[in-house]
């Protein structure tokens, strides 16, 4: 990802969002603008004209955290985009070939964390990292998400599945929502990764093969997955209607459980009971390690 190009749509598209009155500012006639201008962008955030017309196009080396601040009081970013323009900033620091020799070694899934995704087999449970790929998932998981799985062109990545699958838009009642929170999750992981090679290839191509992608993409749209209800029509068992809980885990390797259950005496209950039944006598008897490579097949 080119940080420059980044920081600078990020900060036009957060200025258009925002209108004067919103701001507080007073109107006087037309304005060519859909939001607000940079002048008073800089006036809101306290420095110059100039000083914001640098930073609007891509220059953050060097920008204090009180600068960073200001700016996203002005701008009324909420945490995840206040947290994503800092990692735009810290990535206009070191020399990209340092940046890129941190992002050598790819994480794995720990044994004692794959014991507690196959220790809840009542509850669909994976391990996803920071490009959307699942490393690890319970038999329930994996017949929760059984179409995925299914299609070795996925690579196991909820990305892929939800862009390039025409089965995706059944499975997820409400599929644009759920594109756009995956398209948001890669837009901030790009911020804090912008020389991983393999999230910029995953990038590229659902850009190639995706119109509708790479129109989410240019929204410059963040997200953090975190709870959820997740509205989803299983081709085996029907409507689903999930609490999702996402926790990452305590250390660097950026990798998530993720957990779904279903509220007590409710039809999604009944339906995942008997979803885990059929998982039981059908699916694996063990948490499964995925190879989530594009081409390759995530059974193996």
């Amino acid at each position: 990802m080119d940080t420059r190009d980044a920081v600078s749509a990020f900060l036009r598209s957060r200025r258009d969002k925002i209108t004067p009155e919103q701001a507080g500012l007073p109107t006087y006639g037309q304005r060519r603008v859909p939001g607000l201008r940079r002048g008073e962008v800089a006036a809101l955030a306290g420095v110059s004209v100039e000083y914001y017309t640098r930073l609007e196009r891509g220059n953050l080396k060097g920008v204090s955290d009180s600068v960073l601040d200001a700016l996203a009081h002005a701008l009324r970013l909420d945490d995840t985009e206040r947290t994503y323009l800092y990692d735009l900033a810290r990535a206009a620091g070191p020399a990209p070939g340092a940046r890129a020799r941190q992002r050598t070694v790819r994480p794995t899934v720990r044994p004692s964390v794959a014991r507690i995704v196959e220790g809840m087999p009542e509850l669909p449970a994976y391990v996803m990292n920071n490009r959307l790929d699942t490393l690890a998932a319970n038999p329930l998981g994996r017949a929760l998400y059984s179409e995925m799985f299914a299609d070795p062109t996925c690579g196991a990545n909820v990305a892929r599945f939800a862009f390039l699958n025409p089965a995706a838009r059944r499975f997820y009642t409400d599929w644009e929502r759920m594109a756009r929170f995956a398209v948001g999750a890669l837009r901030v992981e790009a911020g804090k990764s912008p020389y991983d090679r393999e999230l910029s290839n995953l990038i590229g191509e659902l850009s190639t093969r995706s119109d509708t992608f790479r129109v989410m993409w240019g929204s410059h749209d963040v997200h953090v997955f975190r709870e959820s209800t997740k509205r989803l029509n299983h081709p085996l068992v029907g409507d689903l209607e999930l609490d999702q809980e996402t926790m990452s885990l305590p250390d660097e390797s950026g990798l998530s459980v993720v957990v779904y259950s279903a509220p007590p005496e409710t039809a999604a209950e009944d339906h995942l009971k008997l979803l885990a039944s059929w998982s039981a006598t059908t699916g694996p008897g063990r948490a499964r390690r995925i190879r989530p490579n594009a081409g390759s097949d995530p059974r193996t």
